[in-house]
């Protein structure tokens, strides 16, 4: 086989469909955010950033940088090993009981990402529970279905957020079948949540696990940021949580919380965490203190959602095409890939403005779409910049706008 020959004909294909993706070299700057230095053959220029997962802004956070600095001036750079052999940190045991107090845990477990996370939780109870069947939203990301997957259980989707389809299924089920449903609170593209306490109910009616994915939602939602399950009073009904420490704790790493027994089953019999060099101290340290800040200071949360609505309501007034959310996600609905990437060529080039285009197979064919995320740092000026901004684009690239909300 010519392989070359395979994998750039592959990539063309992508070329012709609109559909390749380019990165945009940035350098952020601390302090400056959402500013940051955009690299493009040799040259360098100011960008606003207004699609960024540091939803509020704690990666450039003073007390954060001060102690991941601390960390590394004292214990230097990585973790040593995995976390059974000789990876284990002191930072790491208190990042994990503050991930439990945050969500009303026994117990948390940290990865190396939210994406580890995911994928091995799922794939060591599916496989190990005699029998499983694993319940999945269809919306679901693409670390929840790589974990149900890769566990090699019956898997069964049920329709997105659609709690009575939820129930025929499991009803269908043997009573006596280990089963997980698993599904998230905040959808990343659509900026929808699901109904956790209804899912939550059906699921334990029929016997089943359930595991809920909240990365889009820890440090955001709920009175000390513990997620939509938080905010909705409904954490007791989540068997089992998964969160991010990377996006509103502008960190990296990901996490369980769970029942004692549940994370010692996860930390004793996941590959994918067994397996793995552990996080460097200097990182859980900075999780750390991201956390303790962003649990006591609700403010944060005020301030964002603040901005999320007030940016949906100026873009309806301008007539852009904004799609339905009912969380801090903001998409703008293109509906076709070349035009969407073509849409982010031109804020960048025109008017220093960074928004990635989002396309298959993040989401469906035909709902391609620019992702804005507002956050407490976006001003009412760069509003106003981006608005302008993005009528030029529509109007260059002749996509229609609504007629002007009211």
């Amino acid at each position: 086989m010519d392989y070359e020959a395979f994998f750039t004909g592959h990539l063309n294909r992508l070329h012709i469909e609109g559909r390749y993706r380019v990165f945009a070299e940035l350098e952020r700057i601390a302090g400056a955010f959402p500013r940051a230095r955009y690299h493009l053959d040799g040259k360098v220029r100011d960008v606003t950033v207004w699609c960024s997962n540091d939803y509020l802004a704690m990666g450039q956070h003073p007390t954060v940088i001060e102690a991941m600095q601390d960390a590394i001036g004292a214990q230097g750079s990585g973790a040593g090993g995995t976390r059974n052999i000789s990876g284990t940190n002191t930072l790491h045991a208190a990042l994990e009981r503050e991930l439990a107090a945050l969500h009303d845990k026994p117990a948390a477990l940290v990865f190396t990402s939210g994406y580890v996370a995911n994928e091995t939780t799922l794939q060591t109870l599916g496989a190990m529970l005699p029998g499983c069947e694993l319940y999945s939203d269809a919306s679901n990301h693409a670390s929840m279905i790589a974990g149900i997957r890769h566990s090699g259980a019956v898997r069964k989707i049920f329709q997105h957020n659609d709690v009575a389809h939820l129930e025929r299924l499991l009803a269908a089920a043997d009573p006596a079948t280990p089963k997980i449903v698993a599904f998230e609170s905040v959808y990343s593209m659509d900026g929808d949540t699901s109904p956790i306490g209804e899912i939550c109910d059906v699921a334990h009616r029929h016997g089943a696990l359930t595991y809920l994915d909240e990365v889009h939602a820890v440090g955001m939602y709920g009175d000390h940021g513990g997620g939509v399950a938080e905010r909705e009073g409904v954490l007791d009904k989540v068997d089992i949580l998964q969160g991010t420490l990377a996006k509103a704790f502008g960190v990296v790493g990901g996490y369980i919380a769970a029942s004692e027994a549940t994370v010692d089953f996860v930390r004793s019999c996941g590959s994918g965490f067994i397996f793995t060099t552990s996080l460097p101290p200097a990182i859980a340290a900075a999780s750390l203190a991201s956390i303790r800040h962003v649990r006591s200071h609700p403010e944060l949360r005020v301030r964002h959602q603040e901005r999320a609505a007030t940016l949906k309501r100026r873009l309806a007034a301008a007539g852009l095409p904004v799609m339905p959310s009912t969380t801090h996600i903001v998409p703008l609905s293109v509906d076709d890939a070349a035009l969407c990437k073509q849409a982010s060529d031109l804020l960048l080039e025109r008017h220093a403005i960074y928004v990635q285009p989002i396309n298959y197979p993040t989401v469906p064919r035909g709902t391609e779409r620019l992702r804005l995320t507002p956050t407490p740092l976006h001003s009412d000026d760069d509003m106003t910049r981006l608005i302008a901004a993005l009528q030029d684009v529509w109007a260059t690239l002749g996509l229609g706008l609504r007629q002007a909300a009211e």
